[in-house]
């Protein structure tokens, strides 16, 4: 038995059981539709059907607001590096000096990156 099979035997189960509970919820389910269930949902904004951003078909100008997605997007890229603190601490022991000085400058990187977004102003709502 090659190192691959178990890997492939786990992926099948996986993919077996996300096709399972798709078609059972789709089987077995209630189908109560209603108007709101419908609508897009667009963060508490009420849906218009004019188009987004001051395109062309916006009468009202109204501009989206990207500020949630600018937020989210610093909150994906802080948490994807701060990940990388998870291996760092399991291994310590073994990485010695040389780990210690990785993750420090590591941290002072992430800590720069920080301090910048805060003094641009990405981290406050106003």
């Amino acid at each position: 038995m090659n190192i691959e099979m178990p890997t492939l035997v786990l992926g099948a189960i996986a993919a077996a059981f996300a096709v399972f509970s798709v078609v059972m919820a789709a089987l077995v389910g209630p189908k109560r539709d209603n108007r709101a269930k419908l609508e897009a949902y667009e963060c508490g904004i009420e849906p218009t059907p004019h188009a987004i951003a001051g395109g062309p078909g916006n009468v009202t100008g109204q501009r989206f607001p990207v500020k949630y997605y600018l937020t989210a997007m610093l909150f994906i890229i802080f948490d994807i590096e701060i990940v990388f603190l998870y291996p760092w601490a399991v291994h310590f022991d073994a990485l010695g000096l040389f780990g210690l000085a990785a993750m420090a400058l590591f941290i002072f990187n992430v800590s720069v990156a920080y301090a910048y977004e805060w003094r641009r102003g990405g981290l406050s709502w106003e």
